[in-house]
């Protein structure tokens, strides 16, 4: 009997550190890039949680420069990743550090796609649209439900359109992901089930109509 089969593909990973307080150890990770200046991609409440300021500890610790970039909404949406293009621009940054759940390090991806290609991030919808390598990544997951801190996805909300849009490529896997599980534990008792019915839930995304996911 014969079968079919897709095309192959090849998956990679980032290089996993893992472990609690591993996120006191991202100006060593930034420095092997050679880092002169961090853009580093959360959100407020993330701040507010405490776990940026442990990354500005360590650059600074380092003597890494840095500027921080929070502008970043539920669901990240075109013009944050341009605006936050704009700030590493402006600001001569090398590297991107992104602190948070799937909304920070979605938009860190797909800041380093803009910054590298000159061009608006609606232009790489779709899979292996990506040509030139993005500046050096690391992520750092505050939430155990999205798995963008190892994934070759980066969605973005179209708000014009009223729509979210994927891109596929492995050129978006992060160079070094820092999962340190102390990150969730300033989550309240009933939102620790919420990440791990969000990662069941993801294989559900192709049924949704096309009018609210592509």
């Amino acid at each position: 009997m014969s079968q079919s089969f897709s095309p192959l593909r090849k998956f990679v990973s980032p290089e996993i550190i893992f472990g609690a307080g591993c996120r006191h150890n991202v100006a060593n990770y930034a420095k092997t890039f050679g880092a002169r200046k961090v853009l580093v991609v959360s959100d407020p409440g993330v701040i507010a949680a405490g776990w940026v300021a442990d990354v500005e500890a360590s650059l600074q610790a380092q003597g890494i420069d840095y500027c921080l970039y929070t502008a970043v909404s539920p669901n990240p949406r075109v013009e944050e990743v341009m605006l936050g293009a704009e700030i590493y621009r402006q600001n001569h940054c090398d590297v991107i550090v992104a602190v948070g759940g799937g909304s920070p390090m979605d938009c860190g991806k797909a800041i380093g796609i803009v910054v590298a290609h000159g061009r608006s991030i609606l232009e790489f919808e779709g899979v292996d649209m990506i040509r030139v390598p993005s500046p050096p990544l690391i992520l750092i997951p505050t939430t155990a439900g999205t798995s963008a801190d190892v994934s070759q996805f980066v969605i973005i909300s179209n708000q014009q359109e009223r729509m979210k849009f994927s891109i596929v490529s492995k050129a978006v896997v992060p160079d070094v992901s820092l999962i340190d599980p102390q990150t969730t534990l300033s989550m309240t008792r009933s939102c620790r089930p919420a990440p791990a019915l969000m990662r069941w839930c993801m294989p559900s995304k192709p049924l949704f109509p096309p009018a609210t996911a592509r």
